[in-house]
């Protein structure tokens, strides 16, 4: 059970989604109602704010090792992650696409590498993740409602950094990239184990932050240089 000041996951599920669905919503708007660098522009501002209102109920980014050293690996798995991105996803779309204006393209990416990494990180390798550690170990614990434990009457606060099982990497892995189109689960699927190794290895969600946010920037610009705006 959680201590008094530790709300439960069912308790948390607002402030961690509130951040992803805020930022869905904000780009789904037509370019024909807004310009798209002012949907980008709202959609960071609608974001950062769901992500301050929720802030206190998150996961630290930092955890036991350096964060220096987390910023450091944490860079050179997001250029990783995007030549891993590349290979995987390239074989499912033809080469090419339209091009994006300069304003949509620097709204996108101005948003793609700031708070879309912190919010997807939190929910995907802090939330569901860790959740899924506790559903996991309740299920083989012998409990005949898991899930309900795992929701009602426990906390990831709770939980060490770096804490994982097999399945519970394999749930926030299904879910990151069920949130992507058809065509990229096979490099969504990828790109989720990278993030999951890195939590492992680092313990920390610093590490994860800056890989997806490098990972962001350098798959935008290398999209912007070579013209293979459909793997965008």
């Amino acid at each position: 059970m959680p201590s008094p000041r530790r709300p439960s996951n069912w308790a948390l599920l607002f402030p961690y989604v509130a951040p992803y669905f805020a930022y869905v919503l904000v780009v789904s708007i037509p370019p024909t109602l807004l310009p798209k660098p002012a949907i980008y522009a709202l959609a960071i501002a609608a974001s950062a704010g769901a992500l301050a209102y929720g802030w206190r109920w998150y996961l630290p980014l930092r955890g036991p090792g350096a964060p220096i050293v987390s910023v450091l690996v944490g860079a050179i798995a997001g250029v990783v992650g995007t030549a891993l991105w590349v290979w995987i996803k390239a074989p499912f779309y033809e080469a090419g696409g339209e091009p994006w204006t300069a304003g949509a393209f620097w709204g996108r990416v101005a948003a793609s590498s700031t708070v879309v990494p912190v919010f997807e990180e939190l929910l995907f390798r802090g939330l569901v993740l860790l959740g899924a550690v506790q559903w996991d170990e309740a299920r083989r614990a012998g409990s005949k409602d898991a899930l309900g434990d795992a929701l009602h009457d426990r906390s990831v606060l709770d939980m060490p950094a770096g804490a994982w099982t097999p399945a519970a990497v394999a749930v926030s892995t299904i879910a990151f990239a069920a949130g992507h189109a058809p065509g990229e689960w096979p490099a969504a699927t990828a790109y989720g184990l990278l993030m999951a190794g890195l939590w492992i290895a680092r313990r920390d969600l610093l590490s994860c932050v800056v890989a997806h946010a490098t990972t962001n920037l350098t798959l935008a610009l290398w999209v912007q240089k070579t013209g293979q705006w459909i793997l965008w």
